[in-house]
């Protein structure tokens, strides 16, 4: 308002002497408690993060294995681990009855981190094995690094 009564008085602008801006050093302090703030939620947000990659695996292999049991039904046998889960996407050679692909877009998803899901029929531990080997991508590990399998969800 002081502003437009200083324009309708002749066009004269009112000084701002009285407000007053930040300090350096106020604006330092707010910075570092922002970094401690952070130093403090980033590894628990992280954490949460390496959580949910883990159950979105387990998922994953959940879903893959309903679809394998689908291909099952249709051709009466579970694809061998040379054809591996490329069967549940493009036919393999000689198989009858197959009424794919059995899987949306047609590809075969990798795991939260990147990796393909190694496949193996027979398996070590059921009819076939699905796993993940983690975030490190190698057999073993724990934490974020542990395997998610077929067998264990």
């Amino acid at each position: 308002m002081a502003l437009l009564s200083g324009f309708l008085r002749g066009g004269k602008r009112s000084s701002r002497r009285g407000e007053r801006g930040f300090t350096l050093v106020e604006i330092l302090v707010v910075i570092t408690i922002i970094g401690l703030i952070m130093a403090l939620v980033a590894p628990r947000v992280l954490n949460y993060l390496s959580i949910a990659k883990v159950k979105a695996a387990a998922i994953q292999i959940q879903s893959l294995s309903s679809t394998l049991d689908l291909y099952y039904l249709d051709t009466g046998r579970y694809p061998s681990t040379s054809e591996g889960l490329e069967a549940l996407v493009q036919r393999p050679a000689g198989v009858e009855g197959w009424n794919g692909p059995y899987l949306k877009g047609a590809f075969v998803p990798k795991d939260p981190w990147g990796h393909p899901y190694v496949y193996r029929m027979p398996g070590e531990h059921g009819v076939y094995d699905i796993i993940s080997y983690g975030s490190d991508g190698q057999q073993g590990g724990t934490g974020a690094e542990a395997d998610v399998t077929s067998w264990q969800h």
